[in-house]
């Protein structure tokens, strides 16, 4: 069964968000990898998504949409903050 392309668009910046920050590996590389302004871009990207579709979502998308960007929120968060740990 394939996926709506709006539901597949959410998977792909919930994907690149994950692979940007380090939870996933980078599958051009086989390798994890950290990089914190493209997990910001991903984030940014569904916020706008979400910004845009606002009222013309099912509830299921709507859910969906707001799941992936507070998974996405939590782990930045966490990231940044191991970050300013590690510095101190």
């Amino acid at each position: 069964m394939q996926l709506p392309p709006f539901v597949q668009l959410i998977y792909i910046f919930h994907s690149s968000g994950m692979v940007a920050l380090g939870k996933l590996k980078n599958p051009a590389t086989d390798k994890i990898e950290r990089d914190l302004g493209q997990a910001k871009q991903s984030i940014e990207m569904l916020e706008m998504l979400k910004d845009k579709t606002s009222g013309r979502l099912t509830d299921e998308e709507q859910r969906m949409l707001d799941g992936v960007l507070t998974e996405l929120r939590l782990n930045y968060v966490d990231e940044v903050n191991k970050d300013k740990i590690s510095a101190n």
